[in-house]
């Protein structure tokens, strides 16, 4: 019931803004092309009996882009998604990702939207403190926030944009040599997204969100697939990432609009799909197509699950969940 109150709430909370609530088709001729997303295919078979692929979308976010290109300014959708290879304590193979975007406004202000949105759901579950596996953290506080390259410093000693080129090009064998400084394993076949991850996780996402929640920004751009340079650091995205006891809520971009890049890291992220997992997604053209026509604009995809989990104090995503898949480990 607390999972009912909160998505009323958050509705009602976009409408009074003037966001337009969309809602994007889960089919969808390519699923997202980053390397470690994992879709469900499927197929629709036409009139006459020809299989054609489709694939239940990761995200709504290719079809959101289309509707900023159309000429939506501020949109809004609670979309139930589906991850395959995913199940465990934060993840469910199919979830509520809760996306909206606004064209011509900087990726900031999304940061004021989530603040509003963390201290909206505390209210609405009756909690003063979001609580996951005995760490807390004040929804209503101000947020930290930090950069990835004070991150690596603080909790790893490791200088990450030492590891980077002027273009955001990657030195792997600088970051492996870092990495082992840091008594983290580095294995031969690593790559540098490789030891950026290892550390991530090891050194960093255990210690955010803990007491207040944190936004941990500026990524490299070889790790924000679908966002734009910063403009004060090439070698770095306008990429953000909510934390909140220890657990990822929302990731954020100011949005790539330039289609010819956006081709170039798609066909990267699938070369390096097949590599690890020996399939590759199609590239949607009409997205791409979209693009070179979409405002400036910023996006984020925020967990509701999650959210609710933390608000409520659950251990599990599937304890928000009115029906969990069966089955799977969970």
């Amino acid at each position: 019931m607390a999972r009912n109150r909160i998505t009323a709430a958050l509705r009602a909370h976009f409408a009074a803004r003037d966001f337009v609530e969309v809602e994007a088709a889960a089919l969808q001729v390519s699923p997202g092309n980053e390397a470690h997303l994992s879709a469900f295919a499927t197929a629709m078979i036409g009139a006459d009996g020809a299989a054609h692929p489709l694939y239940l979308h990761t995200s709504p976010e290719f079809a959101c882009k289309k509707l900023l290109a159309a000429g939506e300014d501020r949109i809004v959708s609670f979309a139930r998604v589906y991850r395959n290879r995913e199940r465990g304590p934060l993840h469910h193979p199919e979830f509520t990702m809760l996306e909206w975007y606004r064209a011509c406004a900087g990726y900031d202000v999304l940061m004021r939207d989530c603040a509003d949105l963390l201290a909206l759901a505390a209210d609405r579950a009756g909690a003063r403190r979001f609580t996951h596996r005995g760490k807390e953290a004040d929804p209503c506080a101000e947020f930290e926030r930090i950069t990835l390259a004070q991150a690596f410093a603080e909790r790893a000693g490791i200088d990450l944009l030492a590891t980077m080129a002027a273009d955001g090009t990657t030195d792997r064998a600088a970051l492996a040599a870092a990495v082992g400084a840091a008594g983290l394993r580095v294995a031969a076949d690593d790559t540098w997204a490789d030891l950026f991850s290892r550390v991530l996780v090891a050194r960093i996402e255990p210690h955010l969100g803990i007491g207040r929640p944190t936004i941990l920004c500026e990524y490299p751009v070889s790790e924000a697939a679908l966002a734009r340079p910063s403009p004060r650091d090439p070698r770095v995205a306008e990429r953000f990432e909510l934390y909140a006891c220890g657990v990822e809520l929302a990731n954020a971009f100011g949005e790539l609009t330039d289609p010819v890049e956006q081709r170039r890291r798609f066909e990267s992220e699938m070369a390096e799909k097949a590599r690890i997992y020996g399939e590759t997604y199609p590239i949607d053209e009409d997205f791409l197509a979209a693009l070179a026509v979409m405002p400036e604009a910023s996006g984020i995809a925020l967990g509701l699950d999650r959210l609710v989990m933390l608000a409520t104090g659950a251990p599990r995503i599937d304890d928000v969940i009115w029906t969990p898949v069966a089955g799977g480990d969970r």
